[in-house]
Formats: structure tokens, sequence, C-alpha cells
């Protein structure tokens, strides 16, 4: 008889390669045809609502391995979310404004850029942004990602378009948005303003100058000095293209500063930075004359060391000692402090610096050099005048352009701006950063730091694609034209025909007939030209998508991005909501890393270490990305190599092989008439439920405090040690060799329904594609949902919560690793081979182990997965363990079962099945009846 014919082996469709870069395609088309995502949402719209809102990407070029953690780990909430009983509707968005995209589209017209209309380099790059939404749309739905991939808000759709401009008003016609000459960001290759989101900090090599600037003033009463010898103020500064913009030098009110004899002059510093000075400029013989306030210089002059033209000696609080000599050089017109020097000492906010950075033409010496080479030529110059005391080269960090990456200016233009004190924004803004929940926590003191210090917003730039500012100014005395009415006007217009109506519409349209200004009265009201900042478009997605969509809401429970975000849309949504709404427009922020290398280096085209998406998909599918996701803290910097990925894929191979095994098990199980109630169950099924209680738990705690590196490593584990190298290797005999239809076997399908079910519900939020290939071969139940996107969690069963039960088999558990140990050294010594070879004696020491032994020693023999075990006090160990365990392993008695593969005694008692053992006979009598 062919003995293999009646065991009970697994069989299942299941593969063992899931072969996912072919497979999840086609498991997206699935879900299209059955409209999958539309039931998920019809599932969930009377249930209490969790929004995330999707912060959104820039719609320029294909996704990157940044991009797609962003989204997958948005997925991964979302889903989960729905499957803990919340209605998470989720609506993807694009920022489509903006320097990039017009640059790129600027490349691609060269020299026809000039012969074409406003008009239609914007369509260009409208349809720019289009290509890329779509390229981007269809990367992240590779990626298993559920979400309105047929309505995402676009920022240049027109109804966006229209709320942008809207917000945009508000702030003016709240008193909130100004026009004023004033230092920004500025690059001159772009020729555009900048925000501060916009600017990357990179080391530059810079000059770094002392430059001597006489004094023309008197010195105090009590201070005498040398009648020939001259007097001079010293600065530094590693900026020698503004010195032709300097009007003031600026000393620290509450420092004490010295008069330094050197050689034949006399030096003005710090008193604490003379010795580091005198060192710097190499002056081996000086003498410190007297100590002096710089509350008596104050308003007294000095001679510009280029012109003939005073710089007036200014007090600001913003003077260190860090470095250079406690005197700082100061052009208004070119620094944010040296801007309000300006303001305070009534000083010119001169900047003569073209858009594309260089000198106006009627600066002496400099008139049409570009800023930055003209550093030498000012040095030069100052030392031709005798002004220059020392140069030396410097490695700072300096602010570059985020688009070109070339160092940027500080700029005095005429500008826009958001005020940060007018009506309390900046106060009101740090305020409402503590009603929300930071994660990680150090994310508000980023944020705080961020909004506590910056200057007021520049929300103009100086380009062609984008949404206008939409302000009507008098031609005549500047007075910006703002109301109730013309906003209505604009946001109607907008949402009708777009931002464009705004460059071809005239004034009728957005103003009353016969409107004046309502400071002077003129009737020439002009529109802006200038086009806002593209972080402020994204930054109104509150209002423009959060507050427009009923299935959403305002705040959003949730924002998701990554650590720069806190200088970025983090901080323009909380600025635009709290300006025109007073309040934050997120319950809770949540923080993540950077992807870097194996190394831990940040990838770079140039060194050759970057890693594609589309790569790692068709190596090895979308679903080792998510499961990447999920394997790191993805709250700091998240490594990535092939090294990495490949031990990803060999751990969902274990999870993937781990659930094809109880699939294959339960090929003949109908759980609605095959369960065997929990009372019936041996004790190991019981085990191995409370363990799953456990997990399942702690996995559900998991996705709700977003720790999914904890939920990966306890599903590792589980389905590795708890799984495979225990409850499933234990009952594999009752399985295979007993009666298909016995309670041993019917008990043990039980419990790996149950393991099946609970888990593939707990892995669906990340291995989305893998999760809903099980769900297909689980076997059906009452109940059960087509996809596994449509099921609840299965959340913890208080039956299952056995605690004696767990303690004994945490205890077993524990003995059956020191009894494998015994067996491999019996199999080192020849003793045995297959550890069914084995007959094991034992013993423990402890009370209780040796207890639970004694309890359960007609069923050692299994679970140690030997022929024949005992307990036996009397033994000589050849094996002990630390806590007491004693093993005596000896070969067994009896021949080998060719059914079941155990040595038994009674192989060989029955005749006509000479080669089986009694069990097994048994079985197989029932099987002819």
């Amino acid at each position: 008889m062919e003995y293999k014919e009646t065991l009970n082996l697994p069989k299942t469709s299941f593969k063992m390669k899931g072969n996912l870069s072919n497979q999840e395609p086609i498991q997206l088309k699935e879900w299209a045809d059955n409209k999958i995502y539309e039931r998920i949402k019809a599932k969930s719209l009377t249930k209490k609502k969790f929004i995330l809102h999707d912060g959104p990407p820039y719609a320029n070029g294909n996704i990157h391995l940044g991009t797609a953690l962003n989204k997958i780990l948005k997925d991964i909430i979302i889903k989960a979310k729905r499957m803990d009983g919340f209605n998470s509707h989720y609506v993807p968005g694009w920022d489509c404004h903006g320097l990039p995209i017009e640059h790129n589209v600027d490349k691609e017209l060269g020299k026809k850029k000039h012969l074409i209309t406003k008009k239609e380099i914007r369509q260009k790059c409208r349809e720019y942004a289009e290509k890329y939404v779509n390229i981007q749309k269809e990367d992240f739905k590779r990626l298993g990602i559920f979400g309105e991939w047929d309505a995402p808000y676009l920022t240049m759709n027109y109804p966006y378009e229209a709320k942008i401009a809207k917000e945009c008003s508000m702030f003016a016609l709240n008193g909130l948005l100004f026009r004023d000459k004033k230092p920004i960001h500025w690059c001159p290759s772009c020729k555009t303003a900048l925000a501060e989101a916009e600017i990357e900090y990179e080391n530059l090599t810079s000059p770094s100058i002392f430059v001597k600037f006489l004094f023309k003033g008197k010195m105090p009463a009590g201070i005498e000095l040398p009648k020939d010898k001259k007097v001079y103020i010293v600065i530094w500064t590693t900026t020698p293209w503004t010195i032709p913009a300097n009007l003031a030098v600026c000393l620290n009110p509450d420092f004490v500063y010295s008069l330094v004899l050197v050689n034949d002059e006399i030096y003005i510093v710090a008193k604490e930075l003379v010795e580091k000075i005198m060192q710097t400029i190499d002056a081996e013989n000086y003498e410190i004359l007297s100590d002096i306030s710089p509350k008596e210089l104050e308003n007294q002059n000095t001679e510009h060391p280029l012109y003939k033209r005073d710089s007036i000696i200014t007090l600001g609080n913003h003077v260190t000692l860090e470095a250079g000599t406690g005197c700082v050089h100061t052009a208004p017109g070119h620094g944010h402090d040296d801007y309000h020097i300006g303001l305070k000492y009534g000083l010119d906010i001169y900047s003569p610096i073209k858009d594309n950075g260089t000198f106006e033409d009627d600066v002496k010496f400099f008139g049409g050099e570009f800023a930055f080479k003209s550093n030498d030529f000012v040095i030069q110059k100052l030392k031709e005048t005798n002004a220059l005391l020392k140069t030396e080269k410097i490695v700072h960090s300096y602010p570059h352009c985020w688009r070109c990456k070339r160092p940027v200016m500080f700029r005095a233009t005429k500008q826009w701006f958001i005020s940060m004190e007018k009506k309390d924004l900046r106060k009101k803004a740090l305020t409402k950063i503590d009603e929300v929940k930071w994660i990680p926590s150090w994310g508000r003191n980023r944020i705080y730091s961020m909004i506590e210090n910056r200057p007021d917003w520049c929300v103009s730039r100086q380009r062609v694609w984008g949404v206008p500012i939409t302000i009507f100014v008098c031609k005549e005395c500047d007075t910006v034209h703002i109301n109730e009415d013309i906003i209505e006007n604009i946001y109607n217009v907008f949402k009708k025909y777009g931002s464009d109506a705004w460059l071809e519409m005239d004034n009728e349209h957005f103003l009353k007939e016969h409107s004046k200004c309502i400071n002077c009265g003129s009737s020439e009201l002009v529109k802006e030209k200038d086009i806002l900042d593209v972080w402020f478009d994204s930054g109104v997605s509150h209002s423009a998508v959060l507050q427009e969509d009923e299935n959403l809401s305002y705040p959003a429970d949730l924002y998701l991005e990554g650590s720069d975000q806190h200088r970025g849309w983090f901080h323009s949504s909380l600025l635009t909501s709290v300006g025109n709404y007073g309040k934050a427009p997120y319950k809770a922020v949540l923080t993540h890393g950077f992807v870097v290398d194996g190394s831990g280096k940040k990838m770079s085209k140039s060194i050759g270490n970057v890693i594609l998406p589309k790569e790692v998909i068709k190596k090895f599918g979308a679903e080792i990305l998510r499961l990447w996701v999920s394997s790191a803290d993805y709250r700091e910097d998240i490594k990535v190599s092939d090294l990495i990925l490949n031990q990803l894929s060999d751990i969902y191979r274990k999870i993937r092989n781990t659930a094809r095994y109880m699939l294959g098990n339960l090929y003949d199980f109908k759980p609605d008439e095959d369960k065997v109630d929990y009372e019936e169950l041996q004790d190991i099924d019981k085990f191995i439920l409370c363990k799953l209680n456990k997990l399942t738990k702690a996995c559900i705690k998991g996705y709700q405090d977003y720790e999914f590196h904890v939920i990966y490593h306890k599903i590792t584990n589980f389905c590795t040690v708890d799984l495979s190298s225990f409850y499933l290797d234990i009952i594999k005999d009752r399985l295979y060799v007993t009666n298909a239809n016995s309670k041993e076997r019917r008990g043990a399908q039980t419990a790996m329904f149950y393991l099946l079910q609970y888990i593939t519900k707990i892995i669906s939020p990340i291995l989305t594609f893998t999760a809903e290939e099980i769900w297909k071969e689980v076997p059906f139940f009452d109940g059960k949902k087509e996809s596994v996107h449509l099921e609840d969690f299965s959340y913890e069963n208080e039956e299952w919560a056995n605690k004696e039960i767990e303690k004994k088999w945490d205890i077993i558990f524990n003995m059956r690793k020191d009894v494998t140990k015994a067996l491999e050294q019996a199999r080192d010594k020849k003793i045995i081979g297959h550890p069914l070879d084995a007959s094991v004696s034992i013993f423990s020491k402890d009370e209780t182990n040796q207890k639970i032994l004694s309890e359960y020693e007609k069923e050692l023999k299994t679970i140690f997965i030997v022929s024949s075990a005992k307990v036996d006090k009397n033994i000589e160990p050849d094996f002990k363990s630390e806590n007491g365990l004693m093993v005596k392993v000896g070969k067994a008695e009896g021949k080998k079962c060719e059914r079941c593969w155990i040595y038994d005694t009674s192989v060989g008692e029955n005749k006509e099945h000479s080669t089986i053992c009694n069990r097994c006979y048994n079985v197989i009598k029932d099987l002819s009846t």
C-alpha cells in the first residue's frame, strides 16, 4: 500500500514564490475592475472621520525613494485607520506652480521663450505639470496606494487657484499683507525673490576682511589721545561686495570697547576681542590706551573707506562677540538686522544691485560688475585706499537657491510681505503650536524656533507661472485697494476662468464701476504683476481642500511629511490658517527622516548611490518597498541598499511561506462546519491563540501609535519563532498523520484558521498585495468579505486570554530549546541522525517546571518531535541547562513506521500492514470503513 497517499499532506494553489513584479499589476487591475476602493469608501461613510491631509509633492520629474516612503507611510496609516473603524478619506494632491516647472519649460523653449506671450508660457507650464501629475499618479498607484486618484487636488485647478487668490486677498483686507522695500533672499540666477523654505545652506569659501573706517567725531571728555594719531573703527565682513552699500557701523550698547594703539593708528574694537584681533592682523606690538562706552559714540560719523560720504555709528543688540571685531559693517539694503538698524536711524535702504546681480551703472569703481565676482575688486580698492587691515579665506555655511544651487544674496527690493507682527500673527501662531501633537516631540521646538525668529514672509515672486498677487494699487499714491466685493469678484472669475484671467481681463471684471482710490481719489488703479510664493499655494490647502470637501474635515487629524517641512508646508500652512482662521490646520504633525544609502550617506547622482523605486519594483516588487518602509524607525533617516532589500526579501519569503504552510493545511477545512470549540482545543492550540491575542493587541496599538517598525518585528518574530519553529513544527504530526476529521486535526486547523485570519488582516496595511493574495485562499466563512481591505481588524478575544496556559507553555517553550540543544549534541556524537531517531528522558530540578513536565508527559514526544519521551528523576544526564533541566538522549526503541516515521515497538505487530505502527493502522482502518 502507498501509505503516503493516506496522509493529509498540504495542498494549496498559493505559490511559494510571489513573482511580485508580475503579479502586483494583475492585482491592481482586479481591484479597479471590482471597484474595491469605491466599496471601501461606501463601507466607511457612517464612521467617525480620521483625515490625513496629503502634502502635495511637486509635479516635476519621476518619484524617488523619498516620495515613495512618504506616500507608503500615509497609505499604511489610512488603511490601518479604516480597518480600525474610521472613515479615512484620502485625497492626494500636487503642487503645480512655481519656478522649477517654469525653469524646465524655459529650457525646453530655448530662444522661443522671447517670441511667445506670458499666457502661452503659462499654458506650457500647465501642460508640463499635468504630464508629471499623470506620471507620478501611476507610480503611486503602482505602490498599492488607495486614494482619490480620479479626483486629486491640484493647485492649478481653477477652483483651487480661486481659493489661493481669495486667501491672499483676505490677508490684504486684514492688514497683514503689505508692500515694502526690504532685504530678502534674492537669486540673481533665477532673478526672483526666494522664501525661507526655498533656501538650502551649503559650505562656501569667502574672503574674510578687516576694514578701517576713519572716525570723524569727537572723543568724550576724559579720554586723551595722541593728537597726531588717526582713530579708526575696525569692522569685519565675509561679503566685501556689500562694502559699496555701507551706510553705518554698528556697535553693541552693552559691550565695552577699547582704543588700541597699533603702530601709528588707533583702532576701536570690542575689549574682549582685542588679543584675538591683534593676533589676526599680525600686530605684535600694541597698547590699550583706554576703554570707551559705545553709547558715547552713537550718532557720530565715520568716513566710508571707498567714497567721500559718512557712515554713521549706530547701536544694536544683534552685534555679537562670536567672530569679527564687535563692530559690524552695516548695509541696510543687504541684511535683515542691517535693515532694522537703517529704519531705526532713518537711513536709506540702499541696494545698488540689479535683478541679475550686477551693480547699478552709477556705482563708482564697480558699475556693471557681478556682485559676487567683485569681491576681489573691492579688496583691491580697499588696499589702494589703505583701508584694508587683513584678508583671509573662510569656509562658512551660506544660503543657496534650492533650484539652481547657486549662492543667493540679501538684496532690498520692493516686495509683498505678510507681517509677522501686525495683528500678532507670530504670537498667535506660537500659541497654536502648543495645541498640536508633534511626533516626534522635538518637532514642536523646531517649528517654534522657526516661527519665533523668522522675518516677515516675502510672498512675491518675479515669475510668470503661478497665481498672481490679486491686489490693486493706486498708481498715484501706492495705496492698496481691496474690499470684500473685490475679493468675491476675483474668486468667482478665477473659479470659472482660472488665474490667467488676471492677465487677460480688464479691471472692470474685478472692480466696481468708477472705483477710486480711498486715499487720494485717483481712478488709476493697477493690478499687481508679481506671482505668489508657491509655498502660499500649498499652504492654503487647508482652505482649498479640507474646508471645501464634505468628506474631509478641518483641521485635519494629521499632517505627515519629511522633517524639512517644518520650514516648508507645516510652516506655511500654520501661518495661513492662523492668519485667516485663527487656528492650526492640523491636530497632529508626524515627521519622517530622509532616505540615505546603506552607509548613511545622502543619495546623490554624482556619488552613484541613488536607488530608484522603479528599479526596486522591477527586481523585488512594490511589496518589498512597503516592507522596507515598515521595517525602519522612519523618524530617523532611513537606510536603503541592495543588501538591505535582499534581507527584507528573505524576511518576506518567511512570512509568505508561513502563510502558505497554513493555507496548505486548511485545504479541507470548512470553518462554519469544522471549527472546534475553544474548550475542546488542546492546550498548545490555546497557547498559540493566547500568543495571537497579544500579537493582535500589540500590532493594533502599533498602528495607532504609528510605530510600524514594532509591527514589522513582532510579525516577523511571530512567524519565524512562535509559528514556524514551534507551533507549526509541533502540530505537523497531528495534521498529517491523524484521521482527517479527527478532533485533534480539526482543532489544529481551527487554531491555524484564526492565525491566518488575524495575521492577514494585521499585515494588510503594510503588505497590501500579499494580504489580498492570502485572503483569497483563506477558507470561506460566514461574513467573509471579498477583499481583505473591506474587513475590519479582528480584535482581542477575551476567551483566549488564558494566563495559566500561557505561563505553562512559555516554560515548555524554553525547555524545548534546551531539549533541541541536547538532540544536536547527540547528533554530533552520532547517537542519532534525525530527531525522530531519539528517545528522550528528562527531569527538572525546578519544582514548577518538573510539575509541568509530569502534567504533559504524554505529549512530550510530540512537543520535542522525538519518538518517545518520559520524565525520569533517576537519569544520568548527558545535557544540563542553566535552569536545572537535565536531558538524556538515547536511540529510540522499536522500528521506524513507514507512514509517520516514528520509531515504535508496535511496528510489525499487524501482519497485513507490517511496516506501520498501531496508531497509523487504526487511521487506515478508519479510512477503509
